[in-house]
């Protein structure tokens, strides 16, 4: 049975779909069957980013309403053997209550080595339903100490959710910027701050971006690419040593 993870943050724009999309992509090039399940109703952006949204007819509320079985609304990413998406609801209205999303991902990680949930920001109902099923957590952070303020929020309501392994990753790092900016005298604050342990470090990186704006997979010799390896293999029990990804 698979492992099953929310990956969330407490404000939006820290690249929490990113993360979710290269994470799995790099889950599924270490030999893993691994499901993208967007958790972000009305405003989806997973299916985009692995370049399947014209492909989209069914999505997780379908599921829940009996118009189709699972299976028709779970699509893969042909880029990427064994990664594959299950979209959000197009509606706000269509959001998956929490004990709804952990009946339905009880059944689906028979299937899966990693199922990787992407979470709304915040922490309302869609966080709820995003973090019901999981059993480890993954926040995502830069280092601008708007995005580190909700993180305490972030980590209680996890933990009320009975989930107590929680990770923590960097993501957009400019090491230039971060000096310039002063906020922090160093990355050993901002990981006190988040008051999660370090799984990686993802350095900004135009390319990346470029490609999953164009529904392309964060491959090859990109920074992001790299860092996105390394943090997949410590999430399969190995052991990496943990640098400036």
């Amino acid at each position: 049975m698979g492992k099953v993870t929310v990956i969330t943050s407490g404000k939006g724009g820290t690249g929490k779909s990113t993360i979710t999309a290269g994470l799995g992509a790099a889950l599924a090039r270490r030999g893993n069957r691994v499901l993208l399940i967007d958790c972000d109703a009305g405003m989806r952006g997973i299916d985009l980013m692995l370049g399947v949204s014209g492909e989209l007819v069914f999505d997780i509320a379908d599921i829940i309403n009996g118009n189709c079985p699972p299976a028709s609304a779970i699509y893969p990413c042909k880029t990427v053997p064994e990664l594959y998406i299950l979209p959000a609801p197009q509606n706000v209205r269509d959001e998956i209550s929490p004990s709804v999303m952990r009946q339905l991902t009880k059944v689906l990680v028979r299937y899966y080595d990693h199922i990787l949930i992407d979470s709304p920001a915040g922490i309302g109902i869609g966080f709820r339903s995003a973090a019901a099923p999981a059993s480890q957590a993954i926040l995502v952070a830069n280092t601008e100490p708007l995005s580190l303020r909700g993180c305490d929020k972030v980590r209680q309501k996890l933990r009320h959710c009975q989930i107590n392994d929680i990770k923590l990753i960097i993501n957009r790092f400019n090491e230039r910027k971060f000096r310039r900016m002063g906020a922090f005298p160093d990355l050993d604050a901002v990981i006190d701050e988040a008051g999660a342990m370090l799984i990686g470090i993802v350095p900004e990186d135009n390319y990346a971006s470029a490609a999953s704006q164009k529904g392309s997979p964060i491959e090859g010799n990109m920074k992001a690419a790299y860092a996105f390896d390394r943090i997949a293999a410590r999430l399969d029990g190995k052991s990496v040593r943990l640098v400036l990804d």
